[in-house]
């Protein structure tokens, strides 16, 4: 089978490891990049996606099975090409931010529509596939802290609780991590430190988790939040707001915290610190390891191809 796939994002992690799986399992993929420049502080503008137009068609007239277009954005490409049929991708703020439209416009006229959560097929309001984002359980394994901690080079007379995001992604809150993170230092009596980790090497990241005693996820909105799924790989304890996939994929998993106040995820992070265990989520990951979300993908690639 051969595959065209469009993204604005090309250095998507775990889109690239999805790719991985499926080449593996004979898939051939080639990928298209939206033009342009996107950083923290800069966007792609709309001449960028209108300049993408053109290079999808030419590129789609050459013999493909499929053509993925990932995230809502770019659906319109996708669907103008005409020639062959259409799984479209969606990452979570494509439905639950201000891209929902376009999203909802181009969900009816794809042949095979995939979402992270069951709370973005609600959102959508229309019958597609979830499929979650899969992590690599090889590289995201447990791994003793003191050692993790001493690679990372963090004391261990603190505990040291996770932030995997830049601070400058509003959607991540990273006030509320801190406002919670500084009153849980304030309640105990070993320090507590908020590490805010972004921009590292993804073959790196899992050192991290491992390092921490706690992760702290604060989003106002997701899909699938990978480093939750990260996190219960590697037996952390997660504490959590109420959004996308986690409070599914945390069910179960102990220590585990999903909250919607600042009081309950004060609560619940004084807790998993005071306790200090590790949590049995390795085995709840089991169910969203990359090479089953890969397998879920290749049957949505084959009935898109089927008609």
């Amino acid at each position: 089978m051969h595959v065209l796939s469009l993204t604005p994002n090309a250095d998507a992690t775990f889109m690239n490891e999805q790719i991985a799986a499926l080449e593996r399992r004979g898939v051939s993929i080639s990928t298209l990049s939206v033009p342009g420049e996107v950083d923290a502080e800069t966007s792609r503008s709309p001449v960028d996606y209108l300049s993408f137009f053109p290079a999808v068609f030419r590129e789609a007239r050459n013999g493909y099975d499929v053509v993925h277009a990932h995230y809502g954005l770019t659906g319109p490409m996708a669907i103008t090409q005409l020639r062959t049929p259409v799984v479209l991708s969606l990452w979570g703020s494509d439905v639950h931010g201000p891209v929902q439209p376009v999203s909802k416009a181009c969900a009816p006229l794809c042949d095979e529509v995939v979402v992270m959560s069951e709370g973005m097929r609600r959102a959508l309001g229309r019958e597609c596939t979830v499929i979650p984002d899969g992590i690599d359980l090889e590289k995201f394994a447990p791994e003793p802290r003191d050692a993790a901690r001493e690679a990372v080079g963090w004391d261990d007379e603190a505990h040291h609780v996770l932030f995997p995001y830049s601070p400058e992604r509003t959607v991540k809150n990273y006030p509320r991590a801190r406002r919670i993170a500084s009153a849980a230092d304030d309640l105990l009596e070993r320090p507590v430190r908020l590490q805010v980790v972004h921009g590292v090497d993804h073959d790196e990241v899992a050192t991290y988790v491992n390092a921490a005693d706690a992760l702290l996820l604060t989003s106002e909105s997701e899909g699938s939040p990978n480093s939750v799924k990260e996190a219960m790989a590697c037996n952390l304890p997660v504490v959590a707001t109420d959004v996308g996939d986690v409070r599914e994929r945390l069910e179960g998993v102990d220590p585990s915290v999903v909250g919607t106040t600042d009081e309950e995820l004060l609560e619940g992070l004084i807790e998993i610190l005071d306790r200090g265990e590790r949590s049995n989520g390795r085995e709840a990951a089991r169910e969203v390891s990359v090479e089953r979300t890969a397998d879920e993908m290749l049957a949505v690639y084959e009935r898109a191809a089927s008609g």
